[in-house]
């Protein structure tokens, strides 16, 4: 056990210094791998203990066979605390060799200069990796991190009210035939004025998002000036914000005010009859405590269908793995992250229906029905902007405000106009 009470796995039994010297994209300049030494500490999430551990155990097992005098030291951590614990190590100077963050805390990382740059043509399928994944580990043209597995939302819903509504308890595959369904199934529920055919909550900025994504529009550009700027008042985000907020007034009977945070609980309490969230939520619908253990059967995921005639885009979620900078083993951890990330890795996290790092590896899961829904949603997936000020824009809540505003009657012109200006007085300063 580890000092951070901790799973801890140790491969090899030298502890010294590498005896190879690490270049700066990671590539060894050791001839043998044989004579390398040292340590390797990585800190993986819990989710990799408790899902694919025989995963990890087989790409441990392949570093100790290359690198029989290294020891790799390998600590599982969680969610909630993991950045605190990641923020004292770096200033401590003992943070681990290889650390996996989630894809929105990567940027954090990259501008504090704590991650060290990695060069992508040495990683399998590098050049298919999913773009929007990609993207979290891209800064200023270098590649920071290493895509690792990917996340999507999904079309959330109870079938069995879809059935009776509609004579079919399939989720509908165009924006077209959702919006009849979701006409059908509110005229069949109109005694129950508290009752959603789509649950969509006026400030899920995510949502919204992904509507201006679909329109091909965007939250913000960086432009030749070398600064980032809002672009809300486009044409086509302003498009994107008018259906999706039009999508809310219509079909969402609830308070239009209130977040995405505890959406599933009205599918649980028998008031909508589908939602956009995590593929996690429809476990939180049926759960013992949190749901309607009785709604098990009938609650099923399917790809939400966008306006254009596909998928509507999701905003990419997932993990990365990275190289600390003052890691003294650079080559030795890249490696590890190489392995970890292979074609045979990336299929092992695709046969337990975990979506891959690249398309190549994804297109399959499209088919899958345990996949499809999520699969499908990604190849089209966006992120937020990589700018040094966006971690400011997210907790003033600028996107959440404007949409709110939009729905209590401020212009959607006005209000984008207003969030672009907010926008520009904080993108470009680092958090």
């Amino acid at each position: 056990m580890s000092t951070l009470g901790i799973m801890a796995l140790a491969v090899g039994l030298t502890a010294c210094s590498s005896s190879g010297s690490p270049s700066s994209d990671g590539k060894s300049s050791s001839a043998d791998p044989k004579a390398a030494s040292g340590t390797v500490t990585v800190w993986l999430m819990d989710d990799a203990q408790k899902n694919w551990p025989d995963l990890v155990q087989r790409v441990n097992d392949e570093f100790a066979a290359k690198y029989p005098g290294v020891t790799l030291k390998l600590v599982y951590q969680g969610w909630a605390d993991k950045v605190t614990k990641l923020d004292k190590a770096l200033a401590d100077g003992n943070a681990p060799d290889v650390v996996e963050l989630g894809n929105t805390e990567t940027m954090k990382y990259v501008l504090s200069g704590a991650l060290a740059p990695v060069d992508r043509t040495t990683f399998d399928n590098s050049d298919s990796w999913i773009k929007a994944l990609a993207n979290t580990c891209t800064y200023q043209d270098k590649l920071w991190c290493v895509p690792y597995y990917a996340g999507a939302r999904v079309a959330i819903y109870n079938s069995a009210t879809f059935q009776q509504a509609t004579g079919s308890a399939d989720f509908p595959k165009t924006e077209a035939d959702l919006t009849t369904a979701l006409d059908k199934i509110a005229e069949k529920n109109k005694a129950d004025k508290t009752f959603s055919p789509l649950y969509l909550p006026g400030p899920y900025w995510y949502a919204a998002m992904s509507y201006v994504a679909a329109y091909g529009g965007s939250i913000a550009k960086f432009d030749s000036s070398g600064n980032w700027h809002g672009t809300l008042h486009d044409a086509k985000s302003q498009q994107g914000i008018s259906h999706f907020v039009d999508l809310v007034r219509k079909y969402n009977k609830g308070d239009l005010t209130l977040n995405e945070q505890n959406q599933y609980e009205a599918m649980a309490r028998g008031h909508a009859a589908s939602f956009y969230g995590n593929g996690y939520e429809s476990a939180s619908v049926t759960a013992p405590v949190t749901g309607d253990p009785s709604l098990k059967d009938a609650v099923k995921q399917a790809t939400m269908p966008g306006p254009d005639g596909k998928p509507l885009p999701t905003f990419i979620g997932g993990s990365d793995l990275a190289v600390t900078a003052k890691s003294s083993q650079v080559a030795l951890a890249t490696d590890w992250v190489r392995m970890f990330t292979s074609g045979k890795s990336e299929q092992a996290l695709a046969d337990k229906d975990i979506l891959p790092n690249n398309l190549t590896q994804l297109n399959p899961l499209k088919n899958k029905p345990t996949t499809a829904a999520a699969a499908n949603a990604v190849p089209d997936a966006w992120f937020t902007p990589l700018a040094p000020g966006w971690g400011a824009v997210e907790k003033q809540k600028i996107i959440p405000d404007m949409l709110t505003a939009i729905l209590k009657g401020k212009p959607v012109d006005q209000a984008t106009k207003d969030a672009d200006a907010a926008i520009d007085q904080l993108i470009n300063n680092q958090s």
